[in-house]
């Protein structure tokens, strides 16, 4: 199991805006180093046989112009594919459209930088909310997962995964998540008491059905 406060450490957090046809839109970003080859984070990230053992199962065509449909979450479709170092696509999910671009690179100290950005992610009245958290602890805990699979080569059991989210440790890596993200929201110029309220209130959505659990 990955130390919870050594991997939120390893990710560097940030939160900007992209000018789209439509107007301006929110990004996040999630940016670390693997130690593993370039060609195998992207297997990793794009063999649909692969992508279970670490993610969700997942259907379509991973192709440009294929559809896609991660098992219980977002589909979409992708828009660009450069193996083995980057892809695009879009991520719809509850009647709403946003967009994710990875991008792999090898790290000039060995292994692959990994860079995740997650486009137009949320409306003004969520992003008022929750702010970056909103997505940024889910991608949180996927990389969390990456991480085992890559340094164990195993896959992780669905039933494993969910003890660990209501779990002591997992309420844990939530809550410092949402710290973080809003740590991320300061730095890009939030009001400080805002960005706070947004990660309690970001927090308390992740961890509220551990109460029930």
């Amino acid at each position: 199991m990955v130390e919870v406060t050594g991997q939120l450490n390893s990710v560097r957090r940030t939160v900007g805006a992209r000018q789209f046809d439509t107007g301006e839109v929110r990004t996040v970003t999630l940016r670390l180093s693997y130690d593993a080859e370039v060609s195998d984070v992207w297997d990793a990230c794009t063999n649909p046989e692969r992508i279970p053992r670490w993610f969700l199962p997942i259907s379509g065509e991973l192709r440009v112009g294929g559809h896609y449909q991660l098992e219980g979450n977002a589909g979409g479709t992708v828009e660009e594919c450069e193996p083995p170092h980057r892809f695009a696509a879009t991520w719809e999910f509850g009647g709403t459209v946003s967009w994710i671009r990875l991008e792999l690179s090898a790290d000039p100290a060995g292994g692959t930088v990994f860079e995740l950005e997650h486009i137009g992610c949320a409306d003004d009245e969520r992003w008022a909310e929750f702010g970056p958290g909103q997505v940024g602890v889910g991608w949180d805990m996927a990389l969390k997962a990456l991480t085992e699979h890559l340094v164990s080569g195993a896959a992780i059991d669905p039933k494993d995964g969910a003890a660990w989210m209501v779990s002591p440790e997992g309420r844990e890596f939530m809550t410092l998540s949402s710290v973080r993200w809003g740590e991320a929201s300061i730095a890009a110029g939030t009001d400080p008491a805002q960005a706070k309220a947004a990660a309690d209130r970001t927090t308390a959505a992740y961890t509220a059905f551990q109460v029930e659990a």
